[in-house]
């Protein structure tokens, strides 16, 4: 596990090849087929809802993934969100630094040490405590090669330590970086904590850039509040 000093030390690692060119296929084939949970100018670049399909279920909990995420957390776990998205022309957008604060639960439930609450395509969302984020880890499954030219992921190592910032402690933190671009061929995996700070910029040239990105958890949230997946 030449990669987990990275993961541990700045919050995020590159595996290279994780997928093989079937599997690959495979997923590129699924996001083709899906029914798109977001669209601008009629390009197809997000599926928000990626694991309530028993296909990206199936991938989700599978030895090749699961043996990763149990690894980087140092415990069991399981997949609570998957989202499908592409950068192309006609929907090439940049995205802000920041963390992911937010999960998707069953059902509000006012509890002391979560929220704000919000509503996302039907589905209640909440910033859980501090403590749940820091037992997550996403993975980045690219289904294409991913540069700096058509939008790789930018994030600043070893902010994932720092807990829930701020709007003025984000900008401070940007500022004095400093800045890695995850760069990642077909196949790769990025593994990142949800609080490590990140962005990207909109791709100087629009290519396929298909990423399946899948939330996990080694812990369950408190107070009669649910994850809304649960995979296993």
């Amino acid at each position: 596990m030449t990669w987990f000093a990275d993961f541990t030390g700045g919050g995020f690692a590159r595996i290279e090849q994780v997928l093989n060119p079937e599997q690959v296929e495979d997923l590129r084939k699924w996001f083709e087929k899906t029914t798109p949970t977001h669209a601008r100018s009629s390009a197809v670049f997000a599926n928000r809802s990626a694991l309530a399909d028993p296909a990206i279920r199936g991938f989700a909990s599978s030895s090749t993934i699961l043996e990763l995420v149990c690894a980087a957390l140092e415990k069991p776990a399981f997949a609570v969100r998957a989202i499908m998205f592409d950068k192309v022309e006609g929907a090439n957008w940049s995205v802000p630094w920041h963390q992911d604060l937010t999960v998707a639960v069953k059902d509000r439930r006012d509890v002391d040490g979560y929220g704000p609450w919000s509503i996302k395509e039907s589905t209640p969302h909440v910033q859980p405590p501090r403590n749940v984020l820091e037992q997550m880890v996403s993975v980045r499954l690219h289904l294409d090669d991913c540069s700096a030219s058509n939008g790789a992921l930018r994030v600043i190592p070893g902010t994932h330590t720092l807990g829930k910032l701020s709007s003025s402690a984000v900008e401070e933190v940007v500022r004095r970086g400093p800045e890695v671009t995850c760069e990642c061929s077909r196949g790769d995996a990025l593994l990142m904590r949800p609080l490590l700070l990140h962005a990207s910029s909109s791709a100087a040239s629009p290519s396929h850039r298909r990423v399946l990105h899948i939330d996990y958890a080694a812990c369950e949230l408190s107070g009669g509040v649910e994850w809304l997946h649960r995979v296993h």
